[in-house]
């Protein structure tokens, strides 16, 4: 079979095209024939590296933690899985060698779920990484739910920072679809028609007017929820429009890793700053979010594409450097590899 590998870290170059063989899989194991492999930042920051000569923690490395495809063998122990099965997975890569840039790909039974027949694969390789993030962000809010459903989060208003990423993509869609009333900031016009096509109720660019004001005319109460990527760059922001008893809950530290707050407002408000990293969230989080992505899907609540307000990227398997670039140079939307056929 194909795979995309490296066996030392840096650019996108150290990507190459190897052949292997194809492997039988183990007990608690499934075999998925890849269809669609989706690529997140944290891919190609692992191939990167956190620094110049950065071991790779495996000799060779098949990058892309998701993914989506048909089940093609089950080991001894799995039950809930069946040769045939369409399927997204997630994590692929996390603490193993060998992700979803291949045309199969063994996996642990658990981080494989199916896939429901009206959602394509693209959807499923669009998941993973960014709606399991954005499922975490959406269910550690004080006084909030700790699952998603019709009507968890009725009554409550979320702030979707960067409402046209992948992760803002999602946390929209299921805020939404959760019952919630969604705002969410932008940089321009056209994301801010992307983030409209998600299904956010209202849309500020931050470019155009004071965000805060704007939030706080949106939301005379204030904004019960953050879904934060850029902590420091919104710190003042989030304290101006955060609710009493509001929670912020911040994924990823664009805009830099270090930020200022007033304790006293902060005091005064009961806030909470929950962070989260997806890769050490435990596996009972990890559990619940696939549960719940999965009623979602099931409700035709997520979608991908441009009219769903997350435009895709294509590239064939042997491209996959160029993929990583794309990524890492900030594409908007979702990039995906097409690995095989359906």
């Amino acid at each position: 079979m194909r795979a995309i590998a490296y066996s030392q870290t840096g650019d996108s170059s150290v990507l190459g095209v190897v052949e292997r063989d194809v492997t039988e899989p183990g007990p608690g194991e499934v075999r998925v024939r890849i269809v669609v492999s989706g690529v997140n930042p944290t891919d190609w920051k692992a191939r990167a590296g956190g620094r110049p000569g950065t071991p790779t923690p495996f000799p060779e490395v098949v990058p892309n933690q998701d993914g989506a495809g048909i089940v093609d063998a089950v080991g001894a122990e799995v039950t809930r899985l069946a040769v045939g099965d369409r399927v997204w997975v997630f994590l692929a890569a996390h603490a193993r060698p060998t992700g979803t840039a291949q045309e199969y790909a063994l996996l642990p039974a658990e981080r494989v779920v199916r896939l429901p027949d009206a959602a394509s694969f693209d959807i499923g390789a669009s998941l993973g990484v960014p709606a399991m993030t954005a499922h975490r962000a959406l269910t550690v809010a004080d006084g909030g739910p700790d699952r998603l459903a019709p009507g968890a989060l009725d009554g409550r208003t979320v702030l979707v920072a960067g409402g046209a990423g992948a992760v803002g993509h999602a946390a929209i869609q299921l805020a939404r679809w959760s019952g919630a009333r969604v705002i969410t900031t932008v940089s321009s016009p056209g994301k801010a028609a992307l983030a409209t096509a998600a299904g956010a109720h209202h849309v500020v660019n931050y470019r155009e007017a004071d965000a805060a004001e704007a939030i706080r005319e949106l939301a005379p109460d204030g904004v019960d929820q953050v879904v934060e990527v850029s902590p420091a760059r919104n710190a003042e922001l989030n304290a101006r429009v955060l609710a009493n008893h509001g929670t912020v809950a911040v994924y990823a530290t664009d805009g830099g890793a270090e930020m200022t707050l007033d304790v006293r407002h902060h005091f005064a408000l009961n806030v909470r700053y929950q962070f989260l990293l997806l890769y050490t969230v435990g596996d009972a989080a990890l559990a619940a979010a696939a549960e719940d992505l999965d009623r979602a899907l099931a409700d035709g609540a997520l979608d991908v594409g441009e009219a769903a307000g997350l435009p895709l990227t294509r590239f064939p398997l042997e491209r996959t450097a160029e993929a990583h670039d794309a990524v890492e140079a900030g594409t908007v939307g979702k990039v995906l590899i097409d690995v095989a056929g359906a």
